[in-house]
């Protein structure tokens, strides 16, 4: 499908009262504003131009369902074409974002790393003991986050080892294009808080759908559909979901265990 019949057909499809209200309902007096980013957002993409408007739409309602906005530039969350399709794609400054909303997270942050800054560190406790940056060279990428109940982690991960899992789980990274060519660093910084979250993290129901619906194209038609019961598939990397449904299982699984650890 071609830009110049994807976005006359979006454009239409955000005309309608029923999208207008879907939109209305989740976003109250904030839905006019964020209609007319999507419409911006298209028309500003020539990739995301050729992908089926329907899945620009599903992918603009999960981000609406979060109260994030849309503009890659401001890295809460995007809109990411693959072939002919939009993924709705979580970006770092959105899990901070989430995280912080939950009421459970007192600090969190994630940075690079710099040549010397990270001297050693006990495999046994996690403990870091950090030095003087020596040089100008990112190294690696660390999160960390404290608790409101004073429980406190931090992940490491070297640049090596994010490339790692950006090839294992990632066809674009694979083909040397889209988001993990056009901006590395923000990537690396999402993969480690998102790692470092999921395994010791408190997870809000936001933070699950989150994660549930990151790089995910939806199949369901949103406007109708209540999003938790959307079908969706990832296929930029289909090995995804079962790892995915996985992890929503354990923290469904834990769920009170978690709420009980706060005070």
């Amino acid at each position: 499908m071609n830009n110049l019949v994807t976005v006359p057909q979006l454009k239409t499809l955000l005309g309608r009262d029923e999208v207008k209200n879907r939109f209305q309902e989740i976003m109250g007096k904030k839905a006019p504003g964020f209609i007319s980013s999507i419409l911006s957002l298209t028309n500003g993409n020539a990739q995301l131009q050729k992908a089926e408007p329907h899945s620009i739409l599903n992918a603009a309602v999960v981000a609406a369902t979060l109260d994030l906005p849309i503009n890659p530039n401001l890295g809460f969350a995007a809109i990411v074409p693959y072939k002919n399709t939009a993924q709705f794609q979580l970006q770092y400054k959105g899990l901070v974002q989430l995280a912080m909303r939950s009421g459970q997270y007192k600090t969190i942050n994630v940075s690079e790393v710099y040549e010397g800054e990270i001297k050693n560190v006990n495999r046994f406790t996690g403990d870091y003991e950090f030095g003087e940056r020596t040089s100008d060279m990112v190294v690696g990428y660390m999160a960390y986050f404290k608790l409101v109940n004073g429980f406190e982690k931090y992940s490491y991960m070297t640049v090596d080892e994010i490339k790692e899992h950006a090839a294992r789980y990632s066809k674009t990274y694979q083909r040397g294009d889209g988001v993990w060519k056009d901006n590395f660093d923000a990537m690396a910084k999402k993969t480690v808080l998102k790692l470092l979250l999921s395994k010791f993290g408190i997870l809000s129901i936001e933070m699950q759908r989150a994660q549930t619906f990151d790089q995910s194209s939806i199949k369901s038609d949103l406007t109708v559909t209540d999003v938790d019961d959307a079908e969706i598939e990832y296929v930029d990397n289909d090995s995804q979901m079962e790892a995915r449904k996985a992890l929503i299982e354990d923290v469904s699984g834990e769920e009170e265990t978690n709420e009980n650890q706060v005070p």
